[in-house]
């Protein structure tokens, strides 16, 4: 149900992570290697990524598959940055269609993603939605349960919690709410890398280039970090922690 990748490091173009590698985000939108429920991932894609100077990511998502947009390998051949998120879409029954339901969602200056799904979806929405604000609701930019999860997030963000806190916070929240799934989310603010293992693969590498997490491995050489399933990773362009989910909403 989708993969991911986020990457912090010296300024690239967004080809050289997204869509260079062999195994890269592009090829597992429809061959993916390590994918543990559905085979493609063709319901939509999308990127986002930091500017110099500029804390506010901007963004590129489209509702078909990452190989059939003609305009992505031009933006991913010219545009360089050094923090990006992106992801392929593999959609949960019974969610919207449209680039709006794709990841990465933004708030402020934050990009998020999710790999998963909550299952008994949109039943389950019905109790979560009564712990996230009006005003947040209102602005859910997709009626699909990936969005309802960054609602989510988000309003713990802004309650101050850190990144990987949020991210902690939040599946613990659903568990108390009886909201089974799988919770792999992918989160960055242009300086750090925040990420959940929670029902599907999770991996990193850091070199001296810097910092890749993803949902798998995008080539087959060495230096590949396997992510123990329940832990949270936060990540900068030259250190990574990993430690177990935290229990508390």
């Amino acid at each position: 149900m989708c993969r991911h990748l986020a990457y912090l490091g010296p300024p690239v173009p967004l080809r050289t992570v997204i869509t260079d590698p062999p195994f890269g985000l592009a090829r597992q939108a429809w061959a993916p290697r390590r994918q543990r429920h559905g085979s493609m991932n063709v319901d939509g894609f999308g990127v986002g990524w930091y500017a110099p100077g500029d804390q506010l990511p901007a963004r590129y998502r489209r509702a078909g598959p990452i190989w059939a947009d003609p305009d992505f390998a031009d933006l991913g051949r010219v545009i360089r940055s050094a923090a990006l998120l992106a992801a392929v879409r593999s959609a949960t029954p019974g969610t919207s269609e449209g680039a709006a339901a794709a990841a990465p969602f933004v708030g402020g200056r934050w990009l998020f993603s999710h790999n998963g799904v909550l299952k008994g979806w949109p039943d389950t929405a019905g109790s979560l939605a009564a712990t996230v604000p009006p005003a947040d609701l209102l602005a859910l930019e997709s009626r699909c349960d990936s969005a309802l999860a960054w609602a989510l997030v988000l309003r713990r963000l802004r309650d101050g919690h850190t990144l990987p806190s949020a991210l902690s916070a939040t599946i613990a929240s659903l568990r108390e709410h009886g909201v089974t799934g799988r919770f792999n989310f992918l989160l960055t603010d242009g300086a750090e890398i925040a990420a959940t293992a929670c029902g599907d693969t999770l991996c990193y590498r850091l070199s001296e280039g810097g910092c890749v997490v993803a949902s798998e491995p995008s080539d087959d050489e060495p230096g590949w970090t396997e992510v123990r399933d329940s832990s949270v990773l936060t990540a900068t362009p030259d250190h990574v922690e990993v430690y177990p989910l935290s229990t508390s909403a």
